[in-house]
């Protein structure tokens, strides 16, 4: 999970055009704020959709938590992604990741399929942020990172209180599978942006992947979180 330094890289195509440094940082702040969003979206339609799926309430504890676990596990390696695979492929990947989770979480029949279907939008979502922060920190100047920094992080910042709200509002006014189904065209467009203007920076040699210390973070954190809701059942 090692990570080569960031000033020795160069992009693997021409260095972004000012259209694309404009729109860079509104493309990263848009994935945060989806990342970020259904980490509390889910948290005031969870009556209604274990009513549709025919489960006790308490049992959504499953659907919540695997999504924020699998961001956990799963962020420590985006970093030596991007270095490995390149920026603009690791990103886009992310999104479409993301974007697939979420359309087949919002056709979910039953509680395990979903569970999977949010590990499955959790690993996209944990490699939108670093992956995004690292492009920035790559295509913009010193003297401009901090003010470009402090854009980005305040959808981040916003969308878990919006979370809740927004959940409320599309299950007493649409359906509850709309929570997923929001993502998809907004996946879509980001896609699309991404391979016009993300720039695509990678190094030329990358550390071996710690695949030991990737499981045995991923077990800690499984384990923690097993003990944790056996503790309040």
């Amino acid at each position: 999970m090692t990570q080569g330094d960031p000033m020795i890289a160069r992009p693997s195509s021409s260095d972004p055009s000012e259209v694309s440094r404009r729109l860079l940082p509104w493309l990263v702040a848009v994935a945060f704020f989806m990342e970020s969003l259904d980490t509390t979206i889910l948290n005031t339609a969870v009556p209604a959709i274990s009513s549709a799926l025919g489960i006790a309430p308490l049992s959504m504890k499953a659907v919540l938590a695997s999504y924020t676990l699998s961001l956990a596990v799963f962020i420590p390696i985006s970093g030596w992604m991007a270095d490995r695979f390149g920026t603009r492929r690791v990103f886009a990947s992310a999104i479409g990741l993301f974007t697939v989770g979420s359309l087949l979480c919002g056709i979910s029949s039953n509680i395990h399929l979903l569970v999977a279907c949010r590990i499955l939008q959790g690993c996209g979502g944990s490699m939108m942020v670093p992956v995004g922060r690292l492009t920035l920190v790559r295509t913009f100047a010193k003297a401009d990172l901090v003010r470009t920094m402090s854009f980005v992080s305040i959808p981040a910042l916003v969308a878990p209180m919006l979370g809740p709200i927004a959940g409320g509002l599309i299950v007493g006014y649409l359906h509850w599978r709309f929570i997923f189904f929001l993502n998809i065209p907004i996946g879509v467009a980001g896609l699309i942006l991404v391979y016009i203007h993300l720039p695509d920076y990678r190094e030329e040699q990358t550390h071996p992947l710690d695949v030991v210390g990737l499981i045995l973070f991923g077990s800690h954190c499984c384990l923690m979180c097993w003990r944790y809701s056996a503790s309040i059942r």
